[in-house]
């Protein structure tokens, strides 16, 4: 039998913020005489002066624990401000709101925030260290200009959609060295489809009939000038993409031995681990075990039951957008087309669940496995080989199944040694 106590420990003195953008109103609960607890709420600046000095009032209360809810990104400020003094936790907002007998104005719902803190009944969130912050704001800041530089290449393709040229139909990178030659003659006035096919390089040569009429259009002066100023865009951002890399490179540091050890995971690559770090930092013992990390990630079926039965899809939820892009988006797919042990994992499920569930399941499969290299520095990736499946299945069994399977359709099975 488990025994659970109900009453969970009481944390004597612990502060909450209610943060906004321009003020946070803070409420601190501290042991008071007869047993009472003792209140006080302040509304303060969120300027960097007036944060310190809440620092002040709070370590000579004694508070020993200080929390806040993630609102949007004023959160920042506070955190950082007190996080060297105090156990500071971040709370998902959404694991409070749902509390029942919530208020809501300022300074109430500052007063409540440290009520259910004092009771124990908030989870901090995942917050790294400063160094992995830094490395974090430039993984972003990459993605999102990759994205940036993906719209603005979808504009260039409208617009030459719009001029009647069908280069894209032909060429499957349209910002390759054929397609930005023929562009760059396009914006230099060549108008003859025939030159502007001659342009094709290598493989492409070969496509010169069909380039010839994709490239025969009403190009104008106008779209020109456009395509003039959008190329020179996708070019800037394309160097900016670069620099921002190489300053991650050099930050990289002394995580440069776990990237290498990640990178040795299939469809995983050197800038996808740096992307991982960047999300989940290095220190494992924040996520006790690989089912924490995967739990945390969104990468866990959700359990919703009642009376005996399931409810719901079992949806995973919704997690962190940046790690389920370089985890699913990236790496799981690029496993599933090799040859390893990940690529016969994904095949497998595939046939009996669909693509779309063997994608999350090769990528929790890749989550645990950074789990077990982050957790001990001495570890490798060894791949157990795409037949590790086939060399464990028990073939006795396997004709056992298949014997009474075709009896249960009506025959009767005969079995003959094989010569």
């Amino acid at each position: 039998m488990q025994v659970e106590t109900d009453e969970p420990e009481v944390i004597e003195r612990v502060a909450a913020l209610d943060v906004g953008k321009a003020e946070v109103v803070c409420c601190a609960r501290v042991p008071g005489p007869g047993g009472q607890r003792m209140q006080e709420v302040r509304t303060i600046s969120t300027m960097t002066a007036a944060v310190l000095a809440l620092g002040d009032w709070l370590a000579g209360l004694g508070v020993t624990r200080v929390v806040m809810e993630a609102t949007s990104d004023y959160w920042r400020a506070p955190f950082y401000l007190l996080e060297d003094r105090f156990q500071t936790w971040l709370v998902n907002a959404h694991d409070v709101k749902h509390l029942p007998g919530r208020p809501k104005t300022d300074r109430l719902d500052a007063g409540w925030l440290c009520k259910v803190a004092e009771r124990q009944m908030l989870r901090p969130s995942f917050v790294p260290p400063p160094a992995i912050r830094e490395l974090r704001d430039l993984t972003r800041y990459r993605v999102d200009l990759l994205a940036v530089r993906t719209a603005e290449k979808q504009r260039v393709e409208k617009l030459l959609e719009d001029a009647l040229i069908k280069l894209s139909v032909v060429v499957s990178d349209l910002f390759g060295v054929s397609g930005r030659a023929m562009m760059a003659a396009l914006i230099a006035g060549e108008r003859d489809p025939t030159v502007l096919a001659e342009l094709a390089r290598g493989s492409m040569r070969s496509k010169t009939v069909r380039l010839n009429e994709a490239l025969t259009g009403r190009f104008t002066e106008h779209h020109a000038f456009l395509l003039t100023q959008m190329l020179a865009r996708v070019d800037a951002i394309t160097a900016d993409i670069a620099t921002v890399q190489a300053r991650i490179d050099a930050q990289m540091g002394e995580l440069a031995p776990a990237v290498a050890r990640l990178d040795a995971i299939p469809g995983i690559g050197p800038v996808a681990a740096q992307m991982i770090l960047a999300e989940i930092g290095t220190d494992m013992t924040r996520f006790p075990t690989p089912a924490h990390l995967a739990s945390w990630a969104r990468f866990a079926p959700g359990v919703s039951e009642s009376a005996g039965r399931p409810k719901g899809n079992a949806g995973t939820g919704k997690g962190n957008r940046y790690l389920a892009r370089v985890v699913v988006g990236e790496a799981a797919v690029s496993a599933a087309r090799t040859d390893t042990f990940l690529g016969e994992r994904y095949r497998r499920i595939a046939r009996r669940r669909g693509k779309k569930r063997a994608i999350v399941a090769v990528g929790r499969s890749i989550l645990v496995i950074i789990w077990a290299l982050l957790s001990d520095h001495e570890a490798q990736f060894i791949d157990l080989g795409p037949d590790y499946y086939a060399s464990r299945t028990n073939p006795e069994r396997k004709v056992r199944n298949h014997i009474r399977e075709l009896r249960a359709l009506g025959y009767s099975v005969t079995l003959n040694p094989a010569a």
